[in-house]
């Protein structure tokens, strides 16, 4: 069985945050789960577009919605962790984007990799139900500029 590979840029993130893994993100193995673990990732994906005033409603003119999502487990992540998230922006078309998720922690001293991760998003007007161009201004954060 083929794996989720997900290869990270040679740059430097879009944005980093640490988010702590809380009680209600463990399940019945007493690791974050799959549901977290995107609960996760949605958080750090709201830190940095508030990071520049935007939300998934207003991200610089258009909203966003997200069309797949991919998540490779490395490793577990328990209560207690906090999780450095990396993001960066890739595969940039003219109505969408990859977000690429790089999640790690510190235990005992040691960098320990959680998770490698994609979100697909997608430049969407709710009022019209239909994907609409990117704008300018959202083309410029994404790619760092």
């Amino acid at each position: 069985m083929s794996r989720v590979k997900i290869k990270f840029p040679d740059e430097i993130p879009l944005f980093t945050t640490t988010i702590p893994v809380r009680v209600g993100d463990l399940n019945y193995g007493n690791h974050v789960g799959n549901d977290a673990m995107l609960s996760i990732m949605h958080e750090a994906r709201m830190q940095l577009l508030c990071s520049r005033g935007y939300s998934e409603m207003d991200a610089g003119g258009v909203s966003l919605i997200m069309a797949d999502v991919m998540v490779a487990y490395k490793g577990e992540s328990f209560y207690g962790d906090n999780l450095q998230v990396k993001i960066y922006a890739e595969e940039i078309t003219e109505h969408s984007f990859d977000l690429l998720y790089h999640i790690s922690t510190i235990r005992n001293g040691q960098k320990v990799i959680i998770a490698h991760a994609k979100t697909g998003m997608v430049c969407f007007d709710y009022e019209s139900r239909k994907i609409v161009a990117m704008t300018n201004k959202l083309m410029q954060f994404i790619s760092n500029q």
